[in-house]
């Protein structure tokens, strides 16, 4: 497929095709409230750091969204055991106090339904450490989703995360990926994502009864959701991956 990469930056005009590109995520995935209240304004607040590929008619299949903040400051240094919560929130901190950023990380790659199995996640992470390199930054680091780890929701992230194949790469796709160029599992993020909410909103993202006491296995998620009948509430704590490349 023939690609046209571009940043927001130099094709504000495509902000909308950009938020309108259909996505695959399970819909109690989006319903993050730390996610809800940055996530959106990354392509207005951030443009230069949201990129976009065209296909040959000019349709938006892909997008790569990124923040830069400052990780190596006082108060910080390690990468957040909150994952992609903690870092959204540094990054719109460090906008508002005006901090020198030095590192940028990954916040979502997704690929249009139609357009995914043809490589277009790896182009787009490898426009994604160019883009940084460009604006002078030395690491890209990222909160990964295991793509796969849904398919064991029982199994803890550590030992996921460190599964191999025989030629010595992660076993799971996305971090496959990501280790492929260069980049280094670093710690992983317990807490990255947090979703609570009563049982009837889980019942309608879901289509699961949620009406059983404790761990509930939910297609798409990468953990069981812990439910509570008795409290009217249900609880997902997502675990992600944190990657460091290198550049």
């Amino acid at each position: 497929m023939e690609l046209k990469v571009s940043s927001l930056a130099d094709r504000p005009d495509m902000l909308g095709p950009v938020r309108d590109m259909p996505d695959t995520w399970p819909e109690f995935a989006t319903q993050d409230p730390v996610g809800n209240a940055h996530y959106g304004r990354i392509p207005v607040e951030f443009p230069e750091y949201v990129l976009f590929a065209e296909d040959e008619r000019g349709e938006v299949v892909a997008h790569a969204y990124s923040v830069p903040f400052a990780l190596h400051t006082e108060g910080r240094g390690e990468l957040p055991a909150r994952g992609w919560d903690q870092v959204l929130v540094w990054a719109f901190a460090d906008r508002r106090s005006g901090a020198r950023p030095d590192t940028v990380s990954a916040i979502s790659i997704v690929v249009a339904p139609h357009a995914q199995g043809l490589g277009l996640s790896g182009r787009m992470l490898a426009a994604m450490r160019d883009n940084a390199r460009a604006h002078g930054f030395t690491e890209v680091v990222a909160p990964v989703r295991p793509n796969a780890k849904h398919r064991e929701p029982h199994t803890p992230i550590e030992e996921y995360a460190h599964r191999v194949r025989e030629d010595g790469l992660p076993y799971d796709p996305w971090l496959r990926v990501h280790v492929r160029v260069g980049a280094t599992i670093e710690r992983m993020a317990p807490a990255s994502m947090t979703v609570a909410a009563s049982l009837e909103e889980w019942r309608r993202w879901t289509g699961l009864p949620f009406d059983t006491q404790g761990e509930v296995e939910v297609p798409g998620a990468l953990v069981p959701v812990r439910c509570e009948p008795g409290r009217d509430h249900a609880v997902y704590v997502e675990p992600n991956v944190w990657l460091r490349h290198r550049l």
